[in-house]
Parts: structure tokens; C-alpha cells; sequence
């Protein structure tokens, strides 16, 4: 069994039981991130979830390098504060045990298999639902439950890919890239959350479960609406701009004397702030950027007026400058420089284990100015098995 502790001295919900879902019940059946991140952060709500893997246990316990207590720290990251029962659903006899359970005890069941998997085991909706119409189901699929691609499987680059993600993500004439967080499932795991919170919320109306549907691909289409929007009404594909954005100038990185600095003058007002802090009240009264759509159009030459003025003097000299004229800027930090940031520190968001090798990431929301509380480090494979 792994250990368990409580790291929370003086938080209102430093017990569980305190925890705004205290009493949900939540069955994860998945693996990798999408899914375990949906139930992850249920679990930081304080649902009890009781996480289904295979004997061989789920395939993120093994993306490492590095380690910790002899399991991938990406494992360690969406798992905690939830249990674990190893157990093969290809004997009947165990997967119909566990369909019993379910149905008399489950609040929410999920799953991001392979399209087919989960109904092929047993576990359709419709089979759990009919047995316990209370249950809310959720199904975490690829490219979504219906379509000529329904059965197709799916990761978070492929659907960066084909989502078009990856069109608009990286420099300008350079090739496309891969955003450096799995944003599709992450993503995807909390617009899981969202629906099964809806739902538990019109259960408690309507005394009834349902169906939420929800996919790696559709949370693409639902980054990129912006883009979809712009392409629509104009028929101009969008192009990749690197730290930059598509309508909006300035409003990217400048190259300083010591490294790189956004500068983010997003309407009018801003831009006179930058440009009196720059020097060049004059830029006001340009016809090129007077206003936003005007410097939009006008990025290149605005750009050339820009860089050699920043990259003059080191990003501390303009933070300075440009905090004391209200325009909004940051440097691009490393996670090294993140994590160490007091900011960062203020929020408690940096969580202890009781391991100095190892903290963790809290969930990024709060509730009375209180974060719901490390209480369990992820379990060990099958660290939960006596219970079944």
C-alpha cells in the first residue's frame, strides 16, 4: 500500500472529508493523461476515485525518465489522491464483479480507451446506466462518439496535428511544432470535468445520470475557434508568428540586450503608455499606428522601429520602465525560474509530498482563499486490491 499523510496544516479542507465532493465516487478506467487528468482533478475535489488499471498497471507509470519511487513523475502528477485496483477485465467473472460495483456504488464512471475497448469489456454506458440510472458516464474518446473517425485512436500530438494546432504554432516560415504541453489532453480532461460536474449538478435536480461526451479533437476544434472564426469570415489561413498574435500589435517577445521580453500593448491606450515610455510620443499621431487594426497591418515596419530601441538595454532596465508605465510585460522564464518566483511561492500552489525529492502541482483553483490540500501521493499499482 502506498503512504498516506496529510500536508496541509491549517487548511480548512486539510481533511477529506471537507473536500466539495466529499461522497462522489468516481471509477477511472484509463490510462496515459487525458483521462487521469479528468479524474485527477475531481480527485483534488475530493471525490473518492478508484483507479482501474491493467495487471501490467497504466502505460504513464513508465514515461521516464525521471523517476520517483521507481515510477514516472508525469504518473505521480495526475494520479494523486486516488486509489488503485489492478485487475485483467478479460475474465468475465472479474469484469462483471466490477460492472456489479459500479452500478451499486459509482457516482461517475469514466473511460478513454481505445474507441471500443470500454464497450467491448462490458462497460458500455448504456449496460452501467441501465442497471443504475443514477450513474454519470463519461466517455473521453479521440475524434468524439460519432463521425467517419469514431473508431480511430488518438494522442495529444496527433490531435495537436490534426486539429490544426500545430499550423499556427511555431515561428513564421519555420515548420510547424508541437505546443510543449500536452494541451489536447489536458484539455480534453477538463472539459471531462466540466460535464461530469454539470451533470452531478443536474442529478442533484433531476435524480438522473447521463451520458457526457467528450474528445481530444473536439477540445482542438475548441482552441482553434478563434482562428476558425477569423479564417471564416476573412479566407486568409492563419500563419504561424512565433510569440506572437495573429490580431493583436505589438504583442510578443522583443529581444533584449540580455534575453527576450514580451510586451503586451493589446489596445490603444497601451500602446501610448509604450510609446511615451519608449520615447516616441510621436508614434501616437502615426497614421500606421494609431490603432490596433492600423499596427496589425503595419506589424513589420512597427516591429523594425521596436527591436533596436529594446535591445539596447537589459530586460530588467525595461520591466522597469515599462511596470512604472503600466504596460503590461514578462520576461520568458525556465521552469527553474518559475517554480523559485515568490509569486509562485505565495500561491502555495508548490505542494510538499513529505519527500524533499518530490513536490507537486496543486489544483490551480481555490475556494475561500483555500487550495484543496496534497492528501495522498499517487498509489502504487494495485495498492488498493485488499478492498476488492
Amino acid at each position: 500500500m502506498t503512504a498516506r499523510f496529510s500536508v496541509c496544516q491549517c487548511s480548512r479542507f486539510s481533511m477529506p472529508n471537507e473536500l466539495p465532493l466529499k461522497g462522489i465516487k468516481v471509477f477511472e478506467l484509463g490510462s496515459n493523461l487525458a483521462g487521469p487528468y479528468a479524474a485527477w482533478i475531481l480527485a483534488e475535489l475530493g471525490a473518492e476515485v478508484i483507479k482501474i488499471e491493467r495487471p501490467e498497471g497504466d502505460d504513464a507509470r513508465s514515461w521516464g525518465p525521471p523517476f520517483w519511487n521507481g515510477t514516472a513523475t508525469i504518473f505521480h502528477t495526475v494520479n494523486r489522491n486516488k486509489k488503485s485496483a489492478s485487475m485483467d477485465l478479460k475474465d468475465p467473472d472479474v469484469a462483471s464483479a466490477l460492472h456489479r460495483r459500479i452500478a451499486t456504488e459509482g457516482d461517475v464512471f469514466l473511460q478513454n480507451l481505445r474507441p471500443g475497448v470500454a464497450d467491448s469489456l462490458g462497460f458500455s454506458a448504456e449496460s452501467l446506466m441501465a442497471a443504475n440510472p443514477r450513474l454519470i458516464c463519461c466517455n473521453l474518446l479521440a475524434f468524439g462518439s460519432i463521425g467517419p473517425l469514431k473508431d480511430y485512436p488518438g494522442y495529444d500530438a496527433l490531435i495537436q496535428a490534426f486539429g490544426g494546432v500545430m499550423s499556427v504554432t511555431g515561428e513564421e516560415g519555420g515548420s510547424p511544432v508541437r505546443a510543449g504541453v500536452s494541451v489536447m489532453d489536458m484539455g480534453a480532461g477538463m472539459w471531462s470535468a466540466i460535464g461530469i460536474l454539470t451533470a452531478l449538478y443536474r442529478r442533484g435536480i433531476t435524480g438522473k445520470g447521463c451520458v457526457v461526451d467528450t474528445s481530444l479533437f473536439e477540445t482542438a476544434l475548441g482552441w482553434m475557434a478563434w482562428h476558425s472564426a477569423a479564417f471564416l469570415a476573412s479566407g486568409e489561413l492563419p500563419v504561424r508568428r512565433g510569440t506572437g498574435a495573429r490580431a493583436i500589435a505589438p504583442y510578443q517577445a522583443y529581444q533584449c540586450a540580455d534575453g527576450p521580453l514580451i510586451v503586451a500593448a493589446s489596445n490603444d491606450r497601451l500602446f501610448a503608455k509604450l510609446a511615451r515610455a519608449l520615447g516616441h510620443a510621436e508614434w501616437m499621431e502615426d497614421e500606421r499606428f494609431k490603432t490596433n487594426p492600423k499596427r496589425v497591418e503595419y506589424r513589420e515596419q512597427l516591429d523594425e522601429l521596436l527591436e533596436p530601441i529594446l535591445s539596447a538595454a537589459p530586460r530588467a532596465e525595461w520591466q522597469r520602465r515599462l511596470d512604472e508605465a503600466g504596460v503590461p510585460n514578462s520576461p520568458i522564464q525556465s521552469i527553474d525560474e518559475v517554480l523559485a518566483h515568490p509569486q509562485t511561492a505565495a500561491l502555495g500552489i508548490v505542494q510538499e509530498t513529505g519527500d524533499d525529492e518530490m513536490r507537486l502541482i496543486g489544483l490551480p483553483v481555490s475556494f475561500d482563499g483555500e487550495r484543496p490540500p496534497l492528501r495522498n501521493i499517487a498509489p502504487s499499482l494495485g495498492a488498493d486490491n485488499e478492498a476488492w
